[in-house]
């Protein structure tokens, strides 16, 4: 039997607003999140996004992480469009390898019963 562990979050940014101190630039927030810069921009990996009663809404993974998570809330064709309001703190893993990648999203949403993932999910 194979043991697979979830990652523990390498990131973990929540939704809040900017609170400013003196010469700070004002952050536009995409959905209520001003903290994508800490997302890395050119690693790998796995990335959750979370409601606030911490259940899982949706997992996913990307070679370039910050890139993709911020599609999902720009684009029109992401599985959470409807969803976007719901998300509420969004945990990043780092996995430069894709096949490990590709376990782990498999793995967290069978496990965890990702709400909105439709494919790779044999608990329904």
């Amino acid at each position: 039997m194979i043991k697979i562990t979830i990652p523990n979050p390498s990131v973990s940014i929540t939704e809040r607003q900017q609170i400013r101190t003196n010469d700070e630039p004002i952050i536009t927030p995409i959905n209520g999140f001003i903290d994508f810069h800490k997302i890395p921009r050119d690693q790998g990996g796995i990335y959750m996004f979370f409601n606030i009663n911490e259940d899982l809404l949706f997992v996913g993974k990307a070679r370039k992480l910050r890139q993709r998570i911020k599609k999902h809330f720009e684009d029109n064709v992401s599985p959470i469009k409807n969803h976007r309001d719901e998300v509420y703190r969004i945990d990043v893993c780092i996995v430069e390898d894709p096949m490990e990648r590709e376990i782990y999203e498999t793995y967290i949403a069978n496990t965890l019963q990702a709400k909105y993932n439709v494919e790779k999910v044999f608990y329904k």
